[in-house]
């Protein structure tokens, strides 16, 4: 193995593949990782990829391969389980990290290492794909725009697509957790589904939720914005199911219902088709507001969330692989800078004035 490689933990997961694929498209021959031997080497076989197959519990075989990589780039989820031991071993072994994690409690264990980081000079960066790239990238432009800001709010809107088994395995394991904001500096917890608020996206008022996602962690890092609130914008549908949850998650949080809900995922298809990736696309909409009511606010588009995701978490991979990596905890925007996003294509920002 060289030690020029990048391994790709969860390779031959529907994320983790896309990336792999892409990666191979443009000249590189990461090291496929994870605890399936006879898929790796199926998809190692196809991509023409070195592979190596362990479990995040066998410490002795993850430090063996980390040894001959300079970069992970994490894909297995769920990352509340996965990302602490996968950055520990990252640590240890001075090999910078990269994941693809949304997950705020992820994010948070993952900021937690800053310090040992720095002091092994290795880079835990989560959140390299569409989590948290175009919302960090969006939330930094606007701090740049209004540096006293004191508020930050964020609305994603996801237009056709679909998700993944990895996604929907995450949601599952999320059921019946509370919506986190952050106010003056803090994680508060909210009842899920009671923060909801109108949001025009440039195509009328829509009802949106309040939802824990990363950039509640990353913002903060990012920008040093000290209340930060994410909504996603639904569906109606999807808003009175959200009511309807809130209420059953004791039920829906139980190990049994939780193993029944996976089991119906594994029988689902793997993720969005090429054509829905194709079809789809993302709409981000941010606002600052400082002490004083002055405000910015701008619009994000982007391509699909899983297409743009391949295309992020490479691209900073190989920017890792170039040099260009700070030791210590990090954040997609405060590294790469807030105009980092509109390298890809499909993408475009517009500023809206208020």
């Amino acid at each position: 193995m060289s030690d020029e490689n990048f391994l790709i933990y969860g390779a031959y997961g529907y994320t983790g593949e896309l990336i792999a694929r892409l990666a191979v498209g443009r000249g590189h021959r990461p090291i496929l990782a994870g605890r399936d031997p006879l898929r790796l080497a199926r998809l190692a076989a196809e991509l023409g990829c070195q592979h190596v197959a362990f479990p995040l519990e066998d410490t002795g075989m993850m430090r063996q391969a980390l040894g001959h990589v300079r970069c992970v780039l994490h894909c297995a989820g769920p990352f509340r389980y996965t990302a602490e031991p996968m950055a520990r071993a990252c640590i240890e072994a001075g090999v910078h990290y990269l994941d693809i994690t949304g997950e705020i409690v992820a994010i948070e264990a993952l900021a937690a290492m800053d310090e040992a980081a720095q002091a092994a000079g290795a880079m835990l960066m989560p959140g390299v794909g569409f989590d948290v790239v175009p919302s960090d990238c969006l939330a930094a432009h606007l701090h740049r725009r209004l540096p006293t800001a004191t508020h930050l709010t964020l609305v994603i809107r996801a237009l056709g697509g679909g998700i993944s088994r990895g996604t929907a395995t995450s949601m599952v394991e999320s059921i019946g957790s509370a919506t986190v904001v952050r106010r003056d500096g803090r994680l508060v917890t909210l009842p899920a589904g009671s923060l909801r608020r109108q949001f025009d996206l440039g195509r009328g008022p829509r009802e949106c939720v309040a939802v824990g996602w990363g950039d509640v962690a990353t913002a903060y890092r990012t920008t040093g914005i000290p209340n930060i609130e994410v909504y996603f914008a639904l569906p109606s549908a999807a808003v009175r199911g959200l009511k309807l949850v809130r209420y059953a998650a004791p039920l829906l949080a139980s190990a049994p219902a939780r193993r029944a809900l996976k089991a119906a995922i594994r029988r689902a298809p793997a993720g969005p088709t090429p054509e829905q990736r194709a079809r789809g696309s993302s709409l981000l909409w941010g606002e600052v507001v400082d002490a004083e009511g002055h405000r910015a606010a701008a619009r994000l588009r982007t391509p699909e969330g899983y297409t743009l995701t391949a295309e992020t978490a490479l691209a900073i991979a190989e920017q890792v692989l170039a040099g260009h990596a700070t030791p210590g905890f990090q954040t997609p925007a405060r590294v790469f800078g807030p105009d980092f996003i509109l390298q890809f294509p499909g993408v475009q920002r517009d500023d809206i004035s208020v």
